[in-house]
């Protein structure tokens, strides 16, 4: 982690995407003279599960893990992170220690922000609070999805899923084919919940069938009418 060039929260292109979109001035002013902008690196850890916060996080720029560890000690992702995103706002309302942790996907631009800061904006701010509450529901709605699909999807299912996911998450490349980010397969195998040789296996079948296309690490959606399919995604 580096210090970082502070980025204002007045002309930040990110906030208008985040919940701190319709803070006043004042208060807006107050957020950024108490933040610390820091940048980090691919693989260095931004907050770590088990710990206690002393704030959270807003994502200027950059693309991040949210990741839980299972009771057999492997890394579970559970959650997708990009700009304007917040990250570690449940525990710091509810004082308690961080429930996961944040790695950086690629090198990151993230404005940390001071609990008493927050809170104190929270306690005043109703429409702050109430995107909060969004957010909560948005958490809970994603945490019942995924454990259906873990009971009642195949593997090759969750994995046609997890790759609209990283779609829906990180967007296209220009060629409007190839997911915007590179993800080992190791991180797309602890999406999916599954080994990761067996993510590699279905990757190449996906590959021969012409759902997607493979070069190197990158991926191509090839067919996306065939991955809903094969996702069980009708709506």
């Amino acid at each position: 982690m580096n210090s970082t060039e502070h980025h204002s929260c007045l002309v930040c292109n990110s906030r208008f995407k985040s919940i701190f979109s319709d803070v006043g001035s004042i208060d807006l002013q107050d957020l950024d003279t108490a933040k610390i902008c820091q940048t980090f690196k691919k693989g260095q850890t931004i907050f770590e599960e088990g710990t206690y916060p002393h704030g959270l996080y807003c994502i200027n720029s950059g693309k991040i893990k949210v990741t839980q560890t299972g009771v057999d000690g492997k890394e579970h992702i559970v959650h997708l992170s990009k700009d304007g995103d917040v990250m570690g706002y449940r525990a710091v309302l509810s004082g308690d220690k961080y429930s996961c942790s944040a790695i950086a996907l690629e090198t990151s631009s993230i404005c940390f922000i001071p609990t008493k800061v927050f809170i104190s904006m929270v306690e005043k701010d109703p429409k702050l609070a109430f995107k909060i509450i969004n957010l909560f529901s948005n958490e809970l709605k994603t945490a019942e999805r995924n454990i259906t699909n873990i009971a009642q999807k195949t593997v090759k299912e969750r994995l046609a899923q997890g790759i609209l996911l990283l779609k829906e998450s990180y967007g296209l490349e220009a060629d409007n084919l190839t997911l915007n980010i590179v993800m080992t397969r190791e991180d797309i195998a602890n999406i999916v919940g599954t080994a990761r040789e067996t993510v590699i296996r279905l990757l190449f079948e996906m590959d021969r069938e012409g759902t997607i296309g493979l070069e190197g690490k990158k991926i191509k959606i090839l067919d996306q009418n065939k991955l809903l399919r094969l996702a069980n995604i009708f709506d």
